[in-house]
């Protein structure tokens, strides 16, 4: 997401470099490139002028210390007014301490709002909440058999009357119940409109009107662009959102709707969904999102994926497995596995600082590549997993593997090989050395993975690394000497 935004942005930023001062001449040639990088991103017309008439005050009248380029400064000014834009600090939702919290889910349909409200239930209960989910929709054909389902994959409570109830009776019902029996919090998720319509906005309001919810909060497609500030503008009239949801933003998202929703509605953004599983629900940081769309990453978030993953005790005996070289197949299956919890491994990337401009053709690679190791580690005996020596020792042990994985003899050695390799420099690694890790498999040369914030000095993926830069007989091929900073250098 945000990838164009943050391309344009990153050509404004050329223009000032080299410059000795931050001057009215220089400030609006890059600031042509900001309005385009808006525009093309389909923010709201009347939030990019705003926007941009607010980063040239502040910047013609910005102080450029001594070691500070006007380059650096002016993206310092952007991201200071993209935070403020999108309102500065993550909003929490509303508690009551006596009873529970109203959260009433509105929106269009196919923005996602059921699957939302069970993200966040979920999200509740990690946070050590009771939340009851009221299916309120009863227009749109198995909505509430929808909800049912995802409570029971992810054990929140659904209260429901079938679809002869009218959705405010509902509601009431279900506040009710959730009195009854000490639940924290109740979401209520209401029927969405191919478009906003009288009798939609009715309806809500008579929801509104039978529990007095503490929270209205607006699911809203990223993917609509621009149309998400009069969407905002409609629903906040009519019956007056406190917040949102974005959701879609690890899709094809230029950005548009997250930059306008807060200035059109002054209302937060609360959630952001990144993804179709239930746990792919995160709370909106503006700081953060405002460093993603400048290619500055987003180490915090990346940090509190992996920390919500692991265990302190497992990532203790994962770091012993690695200082004694003892790290087998089977820990490496379930860091891959762990990985693919945390996300798709291109969201992963381009949360570390730099990694933005990486190819979706190599991250693509690299999936699929972790895909083959995969299966070849599926078709490996318990002992292979554990001693990979074995395979290393016992030809016909890695025939039988290549062939139960549906791949080359050769692809088993290369893996192999590099699984091996890979061990010794972790062992290395841990007593003081920084060797060379290589890359990640498949992707040409990527950085290595090893020390992943959070993990425990994750591994980098075999399969790539010094052994792939040699050519035939063992040869070396050509590498750039610079070196990258990958996971490991952070």
């Amino acid at each position: 997401m945000f990838d164009e935004l943050s391309s344009r942005f990153e050509d404004a930023i050329k223009g000032l470099r080299g410059e000795n001062k931050i001057s009215e001449t220089n400030v609006d040639e890059a600031l042509k490139q900001v309005r385009r990088a808006l525009l093309e991103a389909d923010v709201s017309l009347s939030v990019v002028k705003e926007f941009i008439e607010e980063v040239r005050e502040k910047a013609i009248g910005a102080e450029v210390v001594r070691g500070i380029n006007p380059g650096q400064k002016f993206i310092e000014v952007v991201h200071q007014q993209l935070v403020e834009i999108m309102g500065g600090s993550n909003t929490p939702l509303h508690r009551n301490k006596d009873e529970p919290a109203v959260v009433l889910m509105a929106g269009l349909q196919g923005a996602g709002k059921t699957t939302a409200t069970a993200k966040l239930g979920l999200f509740l209960k990690e946070q050590g909440q009771r939340a009851l989910m009221v299916a309120a929709d009863v227009y749109r054909p198995a909505a509430i058999d929808q909800l049912r389902t995802l409570g029971s994959q992810i054990d929140v409570d659904v209260f429901s009357l079938g679809n002869d109830v009218k959705p405010e009776e509902i509601a009431a019902a279900g506040l009710a119940k959730a009195r009854e029996d000490g639940f924290d919090t109740v979401l209520v998720d209401t029927a969405g409109r191919l478009q906003i319509d009288t009798e939609m906005m009715e309806e809500m309001v008579r929801i509104r009107s039978a529990v007095t919810p503490n929270e209205v909060l607006l699911v809203v497609d990223s993917m609509i662009g621009q149309e998400a500030a009069d969407l905002t503008r409609s629903f906040h009239e009519q019956i007056g959102i406190t917040g949102a949801v974005l959701t879609k933003l690890d899709g094809d998202s230029r950005g548009g709707a997250a930059l306008s929703i807060r200035k059109v509605s002054g209302q937060p953004i609360n959630f952001i969904g990144t993804g179709e599983k239930v746990e792919a629900l995160q709370p909106f940081h503006p700081e953060r999102m405002a460093s993603r769309i400048l290619g500055m990453g987003d180490v915090l978030t990346l940090v509190e994926k992996a920390q919500k993953e692991v265990e302190i005790a497992d990532a203790e005996i994962m770091q012993k497995k690695l200082q004694e070289a003892t790290f087998d197949f089977s820990d490496f299956l379930k860091q891959m596995r762990l990985i693919k919890r945390m996300g798709s491994l291109g969201g992963l990337m381009k949360m570390i600082p730099g990694m933005n401009k990486l190819d979706d053709g190599m991250l693509k690679s690299g999936e699929e590549q972790l895909k083959r190791i995969e299966a070849m580690i599926g078709s490996m005996t318990q002992a292979e997993r554990t001693q990979p020596e074995l395979l290393a020792a016992h030809p016909s042990r890695r025939k039988r593997l290549a062939g139960g994985s549906g791949h080359s003899v050769a692809d088993v050695d290369k893996v192999l090989a590099d699984f091996q390799r890979m061990r010794g420099l972790m062992k290395q690694m841990s007593s003081g050395g920084m060797p060379d890790m290589g890359g990640m498999p498949g992707m040409g040369g990527m950085p290595g993975m090893g020390g992943m914030p959070g993990m425990g000095g994750m591994p980098g993926n075999p399969g790539q690394g010094k052994g792939a830069n040699r050519g035939p007989n063992n040869s070396r091929r050509h590498r750039p000497q610079k070196k990258k900073k990958g996971f490991g250098d952070l």
